[in-house]
């Protein structure tokens, strides 16, 4: 699919009604949101026939789209209201009229995810817009961690600017991540970092996004 196709059906997402501040809930742009599946889908392993988990999914402009593309997509998020649009968005945003979307939500604590659900859970890709950690410090490093033990071929998660480094290192030293680069095929949109592990290889792509 275009990347002006993919961004414009990612416009008639419908956004948070009413925004919670403690969840630090905000809408993946449909700009943000398009350029990088369409990255993943043209210059990493693609989404047809993939498994994603979508952590914190909130409306599902992330899952919803991975699942366009042809991806076999579980949302994952605490909140009710926001899985209520997401499931809303997956009917409204669906552009083939003979064929569902392969999408299901889940109300969960991401944060409190048992080992067993987690292993249960494995699937190829992880995409995560979490939140920056600007009410709960450390949230977003947990987000990264849970994401970390479900992937087994990829993470997609998007941070703010500011704590990019912060990030890779932890990718590093924590996670278990064996080198960090610039990935330039999706730098063209918004800045990232590339992390991959040996074995299995499973990616880590940091999106800089937001505020300092």
């Amino acid at each position: 699919m275009k990347l002006k196709d993919l961004q414009s059906l990612l416009e008639d997402c419908k956004p948070f009604e009413d925004p919670k501040v403690e969840l630090e809930q905000y809408t993946t742009r449909p700009h943000i949101a398009s350029h990088i599946l369409h990255a993943i889908d043209n210059s990493y392993e693609g989404f047809v026939g993939t498994t994603v988990v979508d952590l914190g999914c909130g409306c599902g402009a992330l899952g919803v789209g991975a699942a366009i593309l042809g991806a076999h997509v579980l949302g994952i998020d605490i909140d009710e209201d926001a899985l209520a649009i997401a499931q809303e968005n997956r009917e409204e945003m669906n552009p083939w009229e003979d064929e569902a979307l392969s999408i299901d939500f889940v109300r969960a604590n991401v944060l409190e995810l048992s080992p067993g659900m987690r292993d249960r859970l494995k699937a190829d890709v992880v995409i995560t817009n979490p939140p920056f950690g600007t009410r709960a410090k450390g949230v977003d490093m947990e987000f990264l961690r849970v994401a970390s033990g479900i992937a087994t071929s990829a993470v997609y998660s998007l941070h703010k600017t500011s704590t990019r480094s912060y990030i890779q290192r932890h990718a590093l030293k924590t996670l278990g991540f064996k080198k960090a680069q610039v990935s330039e095929s999706l730098s063209r949109a918004l800045p990232l970092l590339f992390a991959s592990d040996s074995p299995p290889d499973r990616p880590l792509v940091i999106s800089g996004v937001g505020a300092g």
